[in-house]
């Protein structure tokens, strides 16, 4: 994503939809529509901070308890 860097905080400003992980509840994937497919950023929520783990372009959004955006 090097280069797309506004994408990804857009991404994590104004998603689409963001699902917590089924494997670990830290984690949770922001989704944004872009050109037909989804621009995924993972980030790790803990102790009232996070970072990034990766970020995607991706056909589909992965299963997962979902989260409403505004």
């Amino acid at each position: 994503m090097k280069g797309r860097e506004d994408l990804v905080k857009e991404t994590l400003v104004n998603p689409n939809q963001i699902r917590r992980s089924r494997k670990d509840s830290n984690v949770y994937l922001h989704y944004k529509r872009v050109n037909g497919k989804y621009n995924c950023v993972v980030a790790k929520h803990l102790n009232g901070e996070g970072f990034i783990i990766t970020t995607y372009i991706t056909d589909r959004i992965k299963a997962g308890e979902a989260y409403e955006t505004n």
